[in-house]
């Protein structure tokens, strides 16, 4: 049964195997695993495609070739075309975002379509859509390969997935690394004590009228920071190296 949630991305006549493989990567990034080939130049299944796929192989595997980007989006309510141009077609045009929202909220299969990496989708394939989907891009230098272009939607549908609160966790936010707790007081006040240690005999809080709210913007800087105890330690380690040199 397909999930009606996700689109299906047909790549019309493309050129490289290496680029099918990336545009395949770049898609089970975001959790899209049906690809569709129209008439690909290099016939199918194609050896570079593999290893620019970088592990995305089910996505490869399950990938269906059509001889006509027709037969391709026959079973399809859905499909929107990207290209930076309208080739003469009269067509409502959206960004990734509003095609996002599409597949996820209009019934029916849906598939966006991208065209050959030189030369992009022609008038007949343009034709077959209900809308052009494109993004706003440089207008001296509209250049996206065929992974890029992939990656921006399946990160648009993704995104836009989440926000509806109907797609899953597609993505999954990479681990941060757990921060460590700010240092004790105790610790704190030991390191500025060590900084005095060394500033007090260089005439750092003088004049003497001054020298009391020169302690406490020190002490201020010291603390705003939230050190946890291992960057305390090292702060220490600093002061002590410093501290023998001077001694040296």
């Amino acid at each position: 049964m397909a999930d009606l949630s996700k689109p299906v991305i047909v790549l019309v006549r493309p050129q490289l195997g290496e680029n099918i493989g990336k545009a395949a990567r770049a898609m089970l990034n975001f959790g899209l695993t049906e690809m569709r080939l129209v008439a690909p130049r290099d016939g199918w299944p194609n050896p570079s495609a593999g290893p620019a796929a970088s592990g995305a192989d089910i996505v490869l595997e399950q990938a269906r070739v059509y001889d006509t980007t027709a037969e391709a989006v026959a079973d399809c309510a859905h499909v929107h075309a990207t290209t930076v141009r309208k080739r003469g077609v009269t067509k409502p045009v959206i960004g990734a975002d509003e095609a996002g929202r599409l597949v996820h909220t209009l019934p029916g299969r849906h598939a966006i379509i991208f065209g050959p990496e030189r030369s992009g989708l022609e008038t007949e394939d343009v034709a077959l859509a209900r809308n052009i989907l494109t993004i706003p891009i440089n207008p001296e230098f509209g250049s996206l390969n065929l992974a890029q272009a992939v990656i921006l939607v399946a990160y648009e549908w993704s995104r836009i997935g989440r926000e509806l609160g109907d797609a899953g966790e597609v993505l999954v936010q990479p681990t941060a690394e757990e921060a460590l707790p700010p240092a004790p007081q105790e610790e704190l006040d030991a390191m500025i004590a060590h900084f005095e240690k060394l500033l007090e005999p260089r005439g750092y809080f003088r004049p003497e009228a001054r020298a009391e709210s020169t302690r406490r913007t020190l002490r201020g800087l010291l603390t705003k920071p939230g050190w946890n105890h291992l960057e305390v330690r090292t702060l220490r380690g600093v002061l002590s190296t410093l501290e023998r040199e001077m001694r040296d």
